[in-house]
């Protein structure tokens, strides 16, 4: 029983729809751990958060002062001010402007 053209056509864009994504998300992100592997051989040390991934975090911090989290959160926070602070090339899109404006958290607020 011959596939119609069609169907071959389905089958190969069922494909090209399912795995070039795939393909392209896998090789990306191999080279981004690539990137992330030499600046934390470079430095050891490289940056845990994106501006905006830590811009949430730091809201998050202010708006949930007694979550039980909130002690954790606060010192992830204040070790990834540090780490910007003492690399020289981060992996995330960080300004030297947007660093210089970053303030760790005390322990006493």
């Amino acid at each position: 029983m011959a596939l119609s053209t069609a169907a071959w056509v389905v089958m190969i864009g069922s494909i090209s729809v399912l795995w070039v994504p795939a393909v392209w998300a896998l090789v990306r992100t191999l080279r981004d751990e690539g990137q992330k592997l030499e600046l934390l051989t470079e430095q050891g040390k490289i940056d845990t958060y994106s501006p905006q991934a830590l811009g949430e975090l730091h809201e998050w911090i202010q708006a949930h002062p007694d979550d039980t989290y909130e002690p954790e959160a606060r010192r992830r926070y204040n070790e990834c001010v540090e780490t910007l602070r003492d690399i020289e090339e981060p992996f995330y899109d960080w300004s030297d402007a947007a660093v210089d404006d970053l303030q760790k958290f005390d322990r006493s607020e």
